[in-house]
């Protein structure tokens, strides 16, 4: 793992402040094993309300970082690509929050995700949204956007958007989860 400067910006575009968390580096998963792994030590952070946009090229394990999310959610699966389906809910089974899983790769723009009703569980769920930049960074106030790149190793860049993302618990916990890996 290569290590850069942590930046905690606050931008005044607006009465209240835009937040945005750039941990301390990015992470090299350099197997699928890898990937999914982090995936359940990422899932074992996140509770109800989180919103997860994924981006990455084909191929690139945004589904499989997802099944490893789901693994430390504590959901039922499998999970799958929800491609076709456009989204999936996963039920835990663990008294946690379910897990929303979308793939916006169809999508034409957010009047089109709005038709989904995903405001109507964003509160009570970890939402995941693959191919979600451009589409779904307007869900909530604040957001995790996880950036994946390669197919076999892959490199895993973490910035995050409001509150929840800049909260010093969460600064801390982000940070140990990419040194760690």
């Amino acid at each position: 793992m290569s290590r850069d400067s942590r930046s905690l910006d606050s931008v005044s575009m607006s009465p209240e402040a835009t937040h945005v968390f750039r941990p301390a580096g990015h992470v090299m998963l350099r197997t699928v094993d890898d990937t999914h792994a982090w995936g359940a030590r990422l899932g074992a952070l996140l509770k109800a309300g989180d919103l997860l946009l994924l981006t990455g090229d084909l191929g690139a394990g945004k589904t499989t970082l997802t099944q490893g999310i789901a693994a430390g959610l504590g959901v039922r699966g499998p999970v799958t690509s929800p491609t076709y389906v456009i989204a999936r809910v996963h039920p835990s089974i663990t008294g946690g929050p379910d897990l929303v899983h979308v793939d916006a790769y169809r999508l034409g723009g957010l009047a089109e995700l709005d038709d989904l009703d995903l405001d109507a569980s964003l509160e009570s769920a970890v939402t995941i949204v693959e191919w979600g930049r451009g589409v779904a960074e307007d869900l909530s106030e604040g957001y995790l956007e996880v950036t994946l790149r390669g197919h076999d190793a892959r490199t895993v860049d973490l910035v995050g958007h409001g509150a929840r993302w800049t909260d010093p618990a969460t600064v801390a916990a982000l940070d140990d989860l990419v040194s760690l890996a």
